[in-house]
């Protein structure tokens, strides 16, 4: 064969060659090639012998052609490492040996180059620099070191989070023992001591909160951790993390210290505070609410929901209440809330539910804030109670002071009529008969008196006691005290009630209810007709109703209705009309617990239906 001559016929022996091995001229075309060259590669047979080398790997490095003839050059071996691309696709790596082609007399002829697979050395470095740069970028981000002792070496390296923790350059040599020193002597430096001692021994692991100096001497905490490493089951050293976690701590710290500061606040708060889940479970409580449940611990609380600590209708009040506040987000402020618990104990509650919010908006739970106002609901009943019978002292009050005008001004009337009937009767025997009318209204002034004196005896005692009497006595005595009232305007009564008929009223008051209605009856009559009043009773609901019916002028209701019991209102052009007669009267009739209503038309009468209360 000559020097650099291209040849397809291939060498018996490199063909059989069990490596992929071929042989190229000076001008790198192939010569020889085994057959494992040609199938590792795909190559045509037909068509490798006489090819460049660059022909048939397109992928080269730019050098290629430099370092090949270098080896021509030299015949010491030459490495490159370059890659071919499968006609499948995949990548694939090869290291090339090149070494000089020589004849028999030491002449170049051209080159010898093994292809030896390193894909997947290569994949494995590759891996090995992805999972080194991932460790190194998740030491940085996370400003967690990681560092190992060769124990046989008594070697200690750590990455650059390490020496940025120690405070020192990448330069810096570590030792064990100076690591060692470098954690605060006392608690910290005795407890890694005593951890590297058994993980070396025994094997453990650990992980701990310690003290550690830097190499400026600034104190720091750091989470240390550590285990063992093994070669062939046997432990040959340590590897392990270190974090710099004085932020943490003194975060920690500070949370703790605020902690204790709102513990410490709804601790002492007058009001039940307590944090329910979204199944209503307790999970924090404050010393009112443990002291209104009667247990010592909050732990004696927590975990349990309302079915746990009272009485079923309580507890689907207030899981009823919770779960709107955690669905709607809205707070339920101040509502006034009763409780039992179960010894049977009521209480009342001002009672406030605010939404506990995660991150993505919605309810986590809920912050509930109670006031016991059960002393407060006592004392405001016994103030009202308190105002209620001073009011009605008070109108009572009212009441006597108008009776006493009212009813001496009727007296009053009826003396002025009878005296001036005297003045001017000339007969001697119906002078006689007057005398004798005027020592009746005397008689019947006297009994007036007499009655509101009573009416003051009974006001000076706020239980006012009612009696039972009989109603048509009561009409009877009215009647006959206004009998020249009546006579002198042709009025009558059709009384339609009774004899047996009782009502419990106060005989004052009754007296006057009567004397009242039955002067407007007569007072308001109509111009066309004699006055005629109308007196029937029935029993309806725990009430005796008494019904007053006239034929008078009546009243208009929709004009006067409202004003009707007004003090002072009249709602007729009589120059006598004062306006106070039914406004004492519809206080009398509330005093003793009833109530009075009315019907009327305009020119043919009024009804007036008083409902005596016969049970209190």
């Amino acid at each position: 064969m000559l020097n650099g001559t291209k040849t397809i016929q291939n060498n018996p022996l490199v063909k059989q060659l069990p490596s992929v091995t071929v042989f190229t001229n000076k001008k790198f075309e192939v010569v020889y090639a085994s057959d494992k060259f040609v199938r590792d590669f795909g190559f045509d047979s037909q068509l490798v012998f006489g090819k460049p080398i660059n022909e048939l790997f397109t992928t080269l490095s730019d050098n290629w052609e430099n370092t090949l003839y270098n080896c021509l050059s030299n015949s010491s071996e030459h490495l490159n490492v370059t890659y071919s691309l499968k006609s499948e696709a995949d990548a694939k790596w090869y290291k090339w040996s090149c070494t000089a082609w020589l004849n028999d007399i030491n002449e170049t002829m051209g080159l010898i180059i093994h292809f030896n697979d390193i894909t997947e050395e290569k994949l494995k470095g590759e891996k090995v620099a992805k999972l080194q740069s991932l460790l190194d970028a998740t030491c940085e981000i996370s400003k967690i070191g990681v560092w190992e002792y060769d124990f046989m070496s008594d070697t200690l390296i750590g990455c650059d989070v390490i020496r940025e923790i120690y405070g020192v350059s990448k330069d810096y040599k570590f030792s064990f023992d100076s690591a060692i020193s470098q954690y605060k002597d006392g608690h910290s430096r005795n407890t890694i001591a005593m951890h590297v001692h058994d993980t070396l021994m025994n094997g453990k692991t650990w992980n701990e909160k310690l003290q550690f100096k830097t190499i400026k001497g600034k104190e720091i905490w750091v989470q240390v951790a550590g285990m063992p490493t093994y070669i062939d089951g046997k432990i040959v050293g340590l590897k392990g993390t270190l974090q710099n976690i004085e932020e943490q701590i003194r975060r920690e710290a500070k949370t703790k210290e605020n902690e204790l500061l709102m513990r410490t606040l709804i601790d002492n708060l007058p009001l039940n505070v307590f944090i329910k889940d979204t199944e209503s479970r307790k999970i924090l409580v404050n010393k009112s609410e443990c002291e209104y449940m009667g247990v010592e611990n909050p732990d004696q609380l927590l975990g349990k929901n309302d079915f746990d600590l009272f009485d079923k209708d309580v507890a689907q009040i207030s899981r009823a209440e919770d779960l709107h506040v955690m669905e709607t987000l809205i707070p339920m402020l101040g509502r006034e809330t009763t409780s039992r618990t179960k010894d049977g104990k009521m209480v009342t509650f001002l009672t406030s539910k605010i939404p506990l919010k995660s991150n993505n908006g919605k309810a986590q739970g809920l912050v509930g804030i109670s006031m016991d106002i059960t002393d407060l609901k006592q004392k405001e009943q016994e103030l009202r109670d308190l105002i209620n019978v001073t009011s009605q002292q008070n109108k009572k009050l009212v009441n006597f002071a108008h009776i006493v005008s009212h009813n001496l001004r009727s007296h009053t009337a009826n003396f002025s009529m009878l005296l001036d009937f005297l003045a001017h009767e000339k007969n001697e025997n119906e002078k006689v008969k007057i005398t004798e009318m005027l020592t009746q209204a005397s008689d019947n002034l006297l009994e007036t008196l007499e009655n509101l004196n009573e009416v003051v005896a009974i006001n000076t005692n706020i239980n006012l006691k009612k009696k039972p009497v009989r109603l048509n006595q009561r009409i009877a005595s009215v009647k006959h005290n206004l009998k020249p009232f009546f006579t002198s305007n042709e009025a009558r009564i059709i009384n339609t009630i009774s004899d047996d008929v009782k009502i419990n009223v106060i005989p004052s008051y009754i007296d006057s209810i009567l004397m009242n209605f039955f002067t407007n009856a007569i007072k308001y009559k109509h111009p066309d007709r004699s006055p005629i009043i109308r007196l029937e009773t029935k029993h309806e609901e725990g009430y005796t109703i008494l019904s007053i019916s006239d034929n008078g002028l009546g009243i208009d209701l929709n004009k006067y209705g409202e004003k009707l019991f007004g003090m002072y209102k009249t709602f007729h052009d009589h120059s006598d009309s004062r306006g106070i007669g039914l406004y004492i009267t519809k206080n009398q009739i509330e005093a003793m617990n009833g109530k009075v209503t009315v019907a009327s038309e305009v020119g043919v009468g009024t009804t007036f239906k008083i409902y005596f209360n016969e049970q209190n």
